[in-house]
């Protein structure tokens, strides 16, 4: 088994956050993590707030303990979906081909899936992924990347030894 990834889970909800609705979405994402032997650090739900969202962002980040930081919600064209303009003002810089290979596969799914405006960055050697609100695409999104997750970790902290899983491969670049 592949090395255990400490994460984090947040969501984005403003009926969630009033206790409308239950957190489906960061359940499932938190499940599909556990399932792969990932160890959840933390978890939150805050309402559709750019500030509140960036604050628990940038809190997390600074934590030595979480790696990952896994978001729900918020990442659609609602007036009220700021999820990546909270993780765009706390990154320090982008990681655009975890949000085009996710964008990808889910477009093979179904055609809205072009209008998810989620994105991925670092920040304080702490990757952000921002994944779609509804439990379906939060899960098929996260499988999409999941293969790539731990070399991420090694990468970003430092602590990869050996090959790049490309260059096993024979493939040159």
């Amino acid at each position: 088994m592949s090395q255990c990834i400490k994460f984090a889970v947040l969501t984005s909800s403003d009926s969630g956050h009033k206790g409308e609705r239950q957190d489906i979405g960061g359940d499932a994402v938190a499940g599909l993590m556990a399932e792969h032997g990932h160890e959840l650090i933390d978890r939150a739900l805050e309402p559709d707030d750019q500030s509140r969202l960036s604050e628990r962002l940038r809190s997390w980040a600074k934590r030595s303990d979480v790696e990952i930081v896994l978001t729900t919600g918020g990442t659609g064209l609602a007036p009220r979906d700021v999820m990546p303009e909270a993780t765009r003002s706390v990154i320090e810089y982008e990681v655009p081909g975890i949000a085009e290979a996710m964008r990808s596969a889910s477009l093979a799914i179904t055609k809205t899936a072009m209008l998810s405006r989620g994105l991925a960055g670092v920040v304080n050697q702490t990757l952000i992924i921002n994944l779609p609100g509804s439990p379906k695409g939060a899960v098929e999104t996260l499988e999409v990347v999941m293969p790539v997750l731990a070399h991420a970790v090694e990468i970003m902290r430092d602590t990869h030894r050996g090959d790049h899983p490309i260059e096993r491969h024979g493939h040159n670049h």
